[in-house]
């Protein structure tokens, strides 16, 4: 990652759970298929099979090849599927390529069922983000250039727009999509059977809409569901007018980062109104009246103003009022701060406190957490197949995977899954996390006081890393990096 900080490292759900003493993987990946009752999703999403080994068996296969210490489902064939089953490899091939499977629909069904078993009346938000999985290959078919937030390159791949759900204790993936860009398109190798496939509408959907249209039929999709939220939360790069018109219209509270672009907010002084952009907004009514923010290593100033949702200077104004929220870190106030080196946040609740605003926004690191999961551990686009249906398969089936291990978390009666992840993940995940790791933190300073054998310069010496620990971590969670600043002040 090229940014100011060095990534935080933190144990895998994967590596965490399946690390366990006396765990056998595929009883105990039995035993959760069963407890969630996998077949009968897979009937009510109408996976079948006119003959041989059955949908299910095939589904459950595609599944737990990941866990078993191979690198592909060639490999797994090879290796280890007359182990489990007398299926072919052409066999699990074959349902990567069925045009006609509704995985995002398996996919739906399992989410609902996974956050319905942790339902304790929780504070929920809808959290949307995209992640570039990148293609080496000169003619791998299905694939476009994408600028990599991560790297500020463009690079040749596949980008995946992921909608999940987060509250105080797990983050649950609810529904994904590939997004191709008219830059660089390469064409399919194989057409498909049925132009009015599943497969094929949703091959059309990834190159004719866009990012923020495919996240407002998601967010459709899972309200029609039955999958609800509070609150949507999304970095800069999904901050769009249209996506704030979707979230009033669903009645959710919207929290986003914004871009430090030309969009025009509505300030009214003494009576009259001004029309300014972010950046003039903080040379004219931030710089130089910072406020610290309790419990939390960041200074803040808080802005209601009002924002025109329309696209267009032909349609009718649709002001709404908004508060925007500017921060930067308290250690700004120490060194030499580049005009960049502020966040903007905003929110369609104009009445939400500036502290929430931060820890409800927070809950959107959950997203980064599985994106890291499904990458190194959950077979993310490893099915080594050049079909677009595999494609769409392999996207789901990391997220059932993710499923699966949240379930079985839940189903074991261990600690939940926010207490057997490190100190660090524990905190990012949970709502009031950053009171909650500020306070833990000054407690641990306050008790270094007391250890009489320490020196004094031991003791400041102590203090000194802790402060900046928790600094590195909030900075790393809420993306105050000093390359992400400068990202978002790019037009």
């Amino acid at each position: 990652m090229n940014s100011a900080i060095n990534t935080l490292k933190s144990p895998s759900l994967t590596a965490d759970f399946l690390n366990q003493a006396n765990l056998n993987i595929d009883n105990t990946f039995n035993s959760t298929w069963k407890s969630l009752g996998f077949n009968a999703m897979l009937r009510q999403a109408k996976f079948s099979k006119r003959s041989g080994t059955p949908a299910s068996c095939v589904v459950y296969l595609l599944m737990l090849w990941v866990w078993l210490k191979v690198d592909s489902v060639a490999m797994f064939s090879r290796d280890a599927l007359l182990s489990f089953s007398a299926a072919k490899k052409n066999a699990l091939y074959d349902l990567l390529n069925r045009e006609d499977l509704d995985w995002r629909k398996l996919q739906l069904l399992t989410a609902k069922k996974v956050l319905k078993a942790n339902n304790k009346n929780k504070l929920s938000a809808f959290v949307v983000d995209d992640s570039v999985k990148t293609r080496r290959g000169k003619k791998m078919p299905g694939v476009s250039s994408h600028f990599d937030h991560l790297t500020a390159l463009c690079v040749m791949g596949q980008q995946i727009v992921t909608l999940g759900v987060a509250n105080d204790e797990l983050f649950v993936p609810v529904d994904n999509e590939i997004f191709i860009s008219k830059r660089k398109e390469q064409a399919l190798d194989n057409k498909f059977n049925d132009g009015r496939s599943i497969a094929a509408k949703r091959y059309q959907k990834s190159k004719l809409q866009t990012k923020p249209e495919m996240v407002c039929d998601m967010i459709g999709r899972a309200i029609r569901g039955g999958i609800n939220a509070d609150y949507f939360l999304a970095d800069a790069w999904f901050a769009t007018k249209h996506m704030l018109r979707m979230t009033i219209t669903q009645s959710l509270i919207a929290i986003v980062r914004m871009k430090k672009n030309k969009m025009k907010y509505r300030l009214s002084v003494d009576g009259v109104s001004h029309l300014l952009c972010a950046t003039e907004l903080f040379k004219q009514h931030v710089k130089g009246q910072w406020q610290t923010l309790h419990n939390l290593p960041y200074q803040s100033k808080s802005i209601v103003v009002e924002l025109n949702l329309t696209s267009s200077d032909k349609e009718p104004a649709q002001w709404v009022k908004v508060k925007l929220l500017f921060v930067r870190s308290v250690n700004e106030a120490k060194q030499q701060a580049s005009k960049h080196d502020w966040a903007l946040f905003l929110t369609t609740d104009s009445q939400l406190e500036d502290e929430k605003i931060l820890e409800v926004y927070a809950l959107r690191w959950g997203i980064e957490v599985y994106f890291k999961e499904a990458k190194q551990k959950l077979g993310f686009l490893k099915e080594q197949s050049r079909h677009y249906s595999a494609y769409i398969a392999s996207i789901h089936l990391t997220s059932l995977r993710f499923c699966l291990l949240l379930f079985a978390k839940q189903e074991e009666g261990a600690a939940r899954l926010s207490e057997v992840r490190n100190d660090f993940e524990e905190s990012l995940s949970c709502l009031n996390f950053a009171s909650k790791l500020w306070g833990l933190f000054k407690a641990l300073i306050g008790a270094v006081h007391e250890v009489v054998n320490l020196t004094a310069q031991d003791k400041s010496n102590v203090m000194e890393k802790i402060e900046q620990s928790v600094v590195d971590f909030f900075t790393q969670v809420m993306q105050m990096d000093s390359f992400t600043l400068r990202q978002e002040a790019i037009e």
